[in-house]
């Protein structure tokens, strides 16, 4: 199949993109700074020639959107929301401008959507969804517009022969640097990998290994359409999420760490609190009903292989 990735060149962009090449598939990745012959620029704005790759192909998989790992500062909000709705667009008007659209459109999303909660999980059909917690600070809510927005770009766009699955997705946990478990692990190693404001808020995640097979499987299911939630159908709490991380590097204790104290080390590492505070509970209804299998769906054994990944690459 010929697969397009626009936003391809992240951390998770890379892994669906490894994997997918070394299946045989033809990927080509949009981006705003192409480097790789198999990269083409395209603004994640603007109609152009980008537009082409889309025609023709079998697949699009839209990963395109700012990090939001950074200070949630009013201009970086701004732009979160505009890469995202803005990047949505553009890849609707070019399905819906084909001579020959892709089959399905799998458009990124977040677990973010959901509220910030500890007394019941949030699968696709009860889950909660987040913006009006009174135990939340108030800017946590923009997370939650951000994400219905991405989300309401793509269930609009005029694109009736491309099924369309939105992919709120948890934190993909991959050994490649620069990741989500790179940083975790990082503080672990530091000594720092203990529960921060008490470790009672969940930890959602998905191992880098069951997110492709997920997203392979969400490809070649045609009755499947709308919200699918991708991550592991066991999350745990913080301090648990924590403790199995450090023994798994083998790392004796961690210190835990104040509410205060995150703030403080959230704005030393130039990012926010809300990606270590909030409680994401979130399992992956929609994904079970339809028979798909984890291959790590518990984090202790999901840990040790990562660990053991990384520590083969023998750079740690």
């Amino acid at each position: 199949m010929k697969i397009v990735i626009p936003g391809g060149t992240g951390q998770v962009g890379i892994v669906l993109k490894r994997a997918l090449c070394a299946a045989g598939h033809d990927v080509v990745v949009l981006s705003r700074r192409p480097r790789r012959q198999d990269e083409v620029h395209w603004d994640g704005v603007t109609p152009g020639p980008w537009a082409e790759e889309i025609d023709g192909s079998d697949v699009v998989v839209n990963l395109a959107g700012r990090s939001v790992n950074c200070r949630y500062t009013p201009a970086n909000l701004r732009e979160m929301m505009d890469s995202r709705v803005h990047s949505t667009r553009a890849v609707g008007e070019a399905i819906a401008a084909a001579a020959r659209p892709p089959r399905v459109w799998l458009q990124m999303s977040t677990a973010t959507v959901y509220a910030h909660r500890y007394d019941a999980p949030n699968d696709e059909t009860t889950g909660v969804i987040g913006g009006t917690e009174p135990d939340a600070p108030g800017y946590w809510a923009y997370s939650v517009d951000i994400a219905k927005a991405w989300e309401r770009e793509q269930e609009t766009a005029n694109t009736p022969h491309t099924r369309k699955v939105a992919l709120r997705a948890a934190m993909v946990m991959s050994p490649d640097r620069g990741g989500v478990f790179d940083v975790l692990l990082r503080l672990a190693r530091l000594g720092l990998g203990g529960p921060v404001a008490g470790g009672a808020q969940y930890v959602s995640w998905i191992h880098d290994q069951d997110f492709v097979r997920a997203v392979e499987f969400l490809i070649a299911r045609d009755d499947i359409t709308g919200p699918v939630n991708l991550a592991a159908p066991a999350p745990l709490p913080h301090r648990e999420f924590m403790r199995a991380l450090r023994r798994a590097w083998g790392v004796p204790v961690g210190l835990p760490a104040t509410r205060w104290m995150a703030e403080t080390g959230a704005f030393v590492l130039r990012s926010d609190t809300e990606l270590l505070l909030k409680s994401r509970r979130v399992v992956p209804g929609r994904l079970l009903d339809a028979g798909f299998t984890f291959g790590r769906p518990d984090w202790p054994a999901a840990a040790d292989d990562l660990v053991r990944r990384l520590r083969s690459t023998g750079t740690r």
